[in-house]
């Protein structure tokens, strides 16, 4: 693998990093801007909102600028954001931080996928793509906690220092490991645009969206699930927290590398693992060896389609696939908005704390639906030969078919 795969890789780690640490700090955070814990907790629906919106528009206004320019502009912003949020004397100026990096964020992922794919053999695309994850899910295991670690034993600022600098090392990475493509022309808007006339690529945003949003509606109410159903203490939180990341770690290494032998096949399995794990996890919560396993299990099912969405997204946007990369992040994002709405929704009507896992094994078979339907278009393409082929070819007994006569 390019040593500049894992440039990029280290550029997500940040980028995980700072979207997962901020719930940590929230009550630091709140304390030190004088608001309520909910106003702080817009800083995270906040950041989401602008990774969805932010990151197809930053890319559909600079899709005439080479990608690896792109790259360096992104991690500009995500510099300037931290330096932003650690220096903020107000809220809303640590909520402009937050969007900056957010930017980054949206776009950098989808980008940065495209680019790690391009550096290596077409047989390769989902394992480049999945180590540039990698990253994102490392930061689940380590920078999340780490920086959750130093913004409460020195200062919440500090946390935001540190991934700055962070940022500033993934720059320099960039500019000396990512090479120009010289072979690459800058794609018009109204080329980017196009693709999404293409049904499958929409039937691959889809099935992004529904698969990490399924993840996330079970996900995002863990912490009550794992203490007051399944029985743990609230200090068990962290281990059984770097659980589940160790488990995205390991599904993303695996669903890139069977996703570049078969892409469909691939997320498939996943996504049915995705619904028996979530099935299993609602029907054995209560109790803990078994929950435990299960939110592992549930890490790597549902972190092993991201590799196979990502590529798919790319396969069917061919010929345009910047703005595609970037609304892929953007569909997943909105998948786990919709996921956490969902089960909150359901928890709040008194389906109890088990019903987010129904949720997602809801979506996780939606998902399955989808990607069944959009290998299914793919094998009818495949048996319908090209009009051209029909047009020259002979038929079995050496006559002109009939588009020739």
């Amino acid at each position: 693998m390019p040593l500049a795969v894992f440039a990029l890789m280290l550029a997500a780690f940040g980028i995980g990093t700072t979207e997962f640490v901020i719930v940590g700090l929230l009550p630091e955070v709140a304390d030190d801007m004088s608001v309520t814990l909910t106003t702080a907790g817009l800083l995270i629906s906040g950041y989401a909102l602008a990774v969805v919106f932010g990151g197809p528009l930053f890319t559909a206004a600079a899709t005439r600028m080479p990608r690896r320019t792109m790259l360096l502009i992104l991690l500009v912003l995500f510099i300037i954001g931290h330096v932003l949020a650690a220096l903020a004397p107000t809220y809303w100026l640590l909520m402009t931080g937050r969007v900056f990096a957010a930017i980054c964020h949206g776009a950098f992922l989808g980008i940065g996928s495209v680019v790690a794919a391009d550096m290596v053999a077409p047989q390769r695309r989902s394992q480049a793509i999945s180590m540039v994850f990698t990253g994102l899910t490392v930061a689940n295991v380590f920078g999340a906690p780490m920086g959750t670690w130093i913004g409460q034993a020195i200062d919440w600022r500090t946390t935001f220092w540190v991934i700055a600098a962070l940022g500033l090392i993934s720059l320099l990475g960039l500019v000396l490991l990512v090479p120009a493509q010289r072979d690459h022309t800058p794609s018009r808007l109204r080329d980017e645009l196009a693709v999404f006339a293409r049904g499958q690529v929409w039937l691959a945003l889809c099935t992004a969206g529904l698969s990490i949003g399924a993840l996330f509606a079970a996900f995002s109410y863990i912490s009550p699930l794992m203490t007051d159903v399944a029985g743990f203490s609230p200090s068990m939180l962290t281990p059984l927290l770097m659980l589940f990341g160790v488990g995205l770690v390991i599904g993303n290494l695996l669903g890139g590398r069977y996703a570049d032998r078969a892409q469909v096949a691939t997320l498939l399995a996943a996504q049915a693992m995705l619904v028996a794990v979530l099935l299993v996890f609602a029907l054995t919560a209560h109790h803990p060896v078994v929950a435990a396993a299960t939110l592992m299990l549930l890490g790597g099912s549902g972190f092993a389609t991201v590799p196979g969405f990502m590529a798919r997204v790319l396969d069917k946007a061919e010929g345009a696939t910047t703005l595609a990369s970037a609304v892929a992040s953007s569909a997943a994002n909105a998948g786990i908005a919709v996921g956490s709405f969902l089960a909150g929704t359901t928890i709040d009507a008194g389906f109890g704390l088990t019903s987010p896992l129904w949720v997602g094994a809801a979506m996780a078979t939606l998902a399955f639906a989808v990607t069944f339907a959009s290998g299914a278009i793919d094998k009818r393409h495949a048996r319908t030969p090209e009009p051209a082929l029909l047009a020259t070819s002979p038929n079995p007994a050496g006559h002109p078919s009939e588009e020739t006569r």
